[in-house]
């Protein structure tokens, strides 16, 4: 294992680790969601949950370096979305000025380097 978390088959302890902890939060967020009440909530918990496998499939398999630049940018794109939902259920306010749109475009470039993953063949 390197310092960059990269194993030797190919995939990534920080990938799966990100995917664990996406995971539990989607549950625990759900769950705050159905007591407390909160749009933002549920929709940032149904967003950290669909998102979770995606992280645990990618450090699991590794992948070319197209894969693991769409899943940082799915990442952050999650964080930064689901993070101003969620600031603005739980502190009432949002956590930057264009911070849900500037993480949902990069949820969705993530996305589109996922698909462009799928095509890329590196040079001989």
């Amino acid at each position: 294992m390197s310092l960059a978390g990269q194993s030797s088959n190919g995939g990534s302890r920080i990938l799966v680790v990100a995917a664990g902890l996406v995971g539990a939060a989607g549950v625990a967020l759900s769950a705050a969601a159905a007591h407390r009440g909160g749009a933002f909530t549920g929709t940032a918990a149904s967003f950290l949950l669909m998102h979770a496998p995606v992280f645990l499939a990618i450090g699991l398999i590794g992948g070319n370096r197209c894969l693991r630049i769409a899943s940082l940018a799915l990442l952050v794109g999650l964080l930064l979305f689901s993070g101003d939902l969620l600031a603005r259920d739980f502190l009432g306010s949002r956590l930057f000025a264009m911070s849900a749109p500037i993480g949902g475009t990069l949820l969705i470039a993530g996305w589109l380097a996922i698909a462009v993953a799928a095509l890329w063949r590196p040079r001989p």
